[in-house]
């Protein structure tokens, strides 16, 4: 029988998409206040592997990544993509938009040492309800050195275009682990 132990921390991050690069700014201001600073903020790429939000947001959309400073339990992502989804609507609310159209889209998620995982109100076969009408996947997975994709991964994720912030992230997440000597005590699996 396995031990049951209480998981490690983990790294909060957020992606923003969205054609204005000003109310991505303005999005992570806003969760600062709840979830503290951010110790890194990517580059802005080019969210061009999909059209599945022009409808709602339009063209010329962008993507960019905050990972946060202080580590969470795990089990807080359902209550913060809840949580998004409340900043989505506020910010729609303030650029005077209809109920449920949004100007920017927030995915919440986190990095860990073997995987980073990202929220969604979406089932599918491969994601695991949490709770409150939320779901999490296991988005890419570290192996042999580097971040690879599952066969239902995201276009853009699967890319590789973000992989070297992301590993970037896992390197600061290890840091932060041996701060707290996290990263002596067994995971279940390689790190």
């Amino acid at each position: 029988m396995g031990a049951i132990r209480s998981p490690r921390p983990v790294n909060l991050i957020c992606g923003f998409i969205s054609n204005d690069a000003d109310l991505m700014q303005r999005a992570i201001r806003i969760l600062t206040q709840y979830y503290g600073p951010t110790d890194t903020v990517s580059e802005t790429w080019p969210f061009d592997d999909t059209d599945y939000y022009e409808p709602e947001m339009g063209t010329d959309l962008l993507r960019q990544f905050a990972s946060f400073a202080e580590l969470i339990d795990p089990g807080r992502l359902a209550s913060i993509k809840v949580h998004t989804n409340e900043v989505e609507n506020r910010i729609g609310y303030e650029c005077g938009l209809p109920p449920g159209q949004r100007p920017v889209n927030l995915d919440p998620g986190y990095i860990e040492l073997s995987k980073l995982v990202l929220a969604t109100t979406k089932n599918g076969s491969h994601r695991i309800y949490l709770r409150d009408g939320i779901y999490a996947e296991s988005t890419l997975h570290y192996r042999e050195g580097k971040w690879k994709a599952w066969p239902h991964t995201y276009p853009d994720y699967a890319s590789g275009r973000y992989d070297a912030f992301f590993e970037d992230l896992r390197n600061r997440y290890r840091i932060k682990l041996d701060a707290l000597g996290e990263t002596r005590r067994p995971e279940g699996g390689r790190l």
